[in-house]
């Protein structure tokens, strides 16, 4: 019996868990936005994928790079917190900065 009463049978079962949500979590995309004209996606891997930007936006460079800053903050954040939620599921338990 392994500490916590979990037997060597079921983590095994649990990390297949986790490695399916690991697979799942890459091929799902959040998004963060800033003032509109700036879209940042992030995967629940945490990786960007996508940068949208309104033509609008091009005019002033400094107030585009925050936005491009400030959105894609919000999408890393969110698919952090994607990623805590997908795993606690598997383990029963939040366990923050998990992998």
């Amino acid at each position: 019996m392994i500490p916590g009463g979990m037997n060597m049978k079921a983590l095994q079962e649990m990390q297949k868990k986790l490695a399916r949500a690991e697979e799942d979590l890459k091929e799902r995309v959040v998004e963060g936005s800033a003032g509109g004209a700036v879209k940042v996606g992030a995967s629940g891997a945490q990786q960007i994928v996508y940068v949208k930007i309104d033509d609008n936006a091009l005019a002033d460079k400094a107030m585009l790079e925050d936005m491009v800053a400030a959105a894609a903050n919000q999408a890393l954040e969110k698919a952090k917190k994607m990623r805590e939620t997908e795993m606690a599921k598997v383990t029963g338990m939040a366990i923050p900065g998990l992998m």
